[in-house]
């Protein structure tokens, strides 16, 4: 296997090692078999990679309250499809930016219609590894081309749109009209997505958000935030049909591997500094 992966794709190998180490872990988190499978038959090229971020996956070496973070997300995002299904059975979810993620393997109850979006050379990976069948599917496409829209204009929906861990890398005006289309071509949809607070985008706090990202993490210098919000209701603003539902951090969990950063939660710019929130496209 070639590891000819961009800054920013790649940023889904954190995300996949994350998920093996922790479901491997005592008293998981996460359970998640699939990426301790990937990770398994990807560590046997990645370790021997000129690349700094592949050698240190390889060997699991990845902070621990990452690996936390992480696995306390994709529970949660889990349990918002897991919602959707049970008073939508049979409704469509699109898993936008989905990495390696198994996650329709994790959620699926015989009924769900899911599709997995993202760019090209994530896809053509991603098919090592899973099979399409009648009710699971890949788009592989930018979710800013959005042609690949057309793929589900034939389907009756209703409609869950889930972003986790993408918009922070797009450009703020590319993000707004993405929502807008999606609106416009699935009216009465949901969107679930991860957001930064806007505040920490401006200098000198991005300045230090990149070097934690380029050199306590390993990311590539194209794997930089470039967007946020500053508020969970500055999306209405956008349109008079998107509604604010709810949002969420990953401080709110009761998690016990957390441990003492869920006194967070009660410090508001710190609980919204990267948090997740939930819109209905009407």
């Amino acid at each position: 296997m070639e590891h000819k992966i961009g800054d920013v794709p790649a940023t889904s190998f954190v995300t996949l090692y994350c998920h093996a180490i922790e479901s491997r872990s005592e008293h998981p988190i996460l359970h998640d078999p699939k990426a301790e499978e990937i990770t398994a038959e990807l560590n046997r090229t990645l370790s021997r990679s000129e690349d700094p971020l592949d050698r240190r996956l390889a060997s699991g070496r990845i902070d621990r309250n990452l690996v936390i973070h992480i696995a306390i997300r994709a529970k949660k995002y889990d349990e918002y499809a897991r919602d959707f299904l049970a008073m939508h059975p049979g409704g469509v979810i699109v898993n936008i930016g989905c990495g390696l993620d198994s996650r329709f393997l994790r959620i699926d109850e015989g009924t769900v219609f899911f599709y997995d979006l993202d760019l090209p050379e994530i896809i053509d990976l991603k098919r090592r590894f899973f099979r399409e069948t009648e009710r699971y599917h890949f788009i592989a496409s930018s979710v800013l081309d959005f042609r690949w829209m057309r793929m589900l204009l034939g389907l009756e929906g209703p409609f869950l749109f889930m972003a986790e861990g993408v918009f922070m890398y797009l450009e703020g005006e590319r993000v707004r009209s993405l929502v807008l289309q999606l609106r416009e071509t699935f009216p009465g949809s949901e969107l679930i997505c991860e957001v930064v607070n806007s505040f920490w985008l401006k200098k000198p706090l991005k300045t230090l958000i990149d070097w934690k990202m380029h050199e306590r993490g390993h990311l590539g210098r194209e794997a930089v935030f470039q967007s946020g919000i500053r508020d969970g209701r500055e999306m209405e603003q956008w349109h008079p049909g998107i509604r604010f539902l709810g949002e969420w951090s990953y401080f709110d969990s009761d998690e016990e591997k957390l441990g003492w950063l869920r006194v967070f939660r009660y410090i508001g710019w710190v609980r919204k500094t990267q948090w997740t929130v939930r819109y209905f496209l009407g």
